[in-house]
């Protein structure tokens, strides 16, 4: 497993970019406007790290501005932990067996979600391609939110 980046939503991506970079001295390395899902994520690294963030080898902040506005309480401006994992499956059917409930299950050999104890969000993605799609994972329901 390595670790690879850690989501903050954010309300006004200019005032949190002028913060990250200009005043805190964050990097940006990349950044993926999606229209269909209205939402824009930026990946930001410290100086050092620059070099080996833009080969993906580096933990980064993502930030992710939803284009509509929205009222982020609760702490729901923090997003999720995110860790590449070898075989997503074999990795949350190991969750799984240890209790850990998969609240958004891999049905596309790419993703899934989990909580902490505390409810802290932790996204598990499948490092290189995805795996093709398998049960029970892929007729698998969400369960509750991440």
């Amino acid at each position: 497993m390595r670790y690879l980046h850690t989501m903050v939503r954010v309300t006004d991506l200019d005032a949190s970019l002028a913060f990250y970079c200009d005043k805190l001295g964050l990097k940006e390395v990349s950044r993926n406007e999606n229209p269909m899902g209205r939402f824009t994520l930026v990946f930001l690294c410290a100086p050092a790290d620059e070099d080996a963030a833009r080969k993906g080898q580096a933990p980064m902040v993502e930030l992710t501005w939803n284009w509509d506005p929205e009222v982020y309480e609760g702490g729901r401006n923090f997003g999720h932990l995110a860790y590449a994992v070898d075989d997503i499956y074999a990795a949350c059917q190991r969750l799984r067996d240890g209790g850990v409930v998969i609240n958004r299950p891999p049905r596309d050999g790419r993703m899934a979600f989990i909580r902490s104890p505390d409810n802290v969000s932790v996204e598990l993605l499948q490092a290189g391609p995805a795996l093709a799609p398998a049960e029970p994972w892929a007729s698998m329901p969400n369960v509750g939110v991440w």
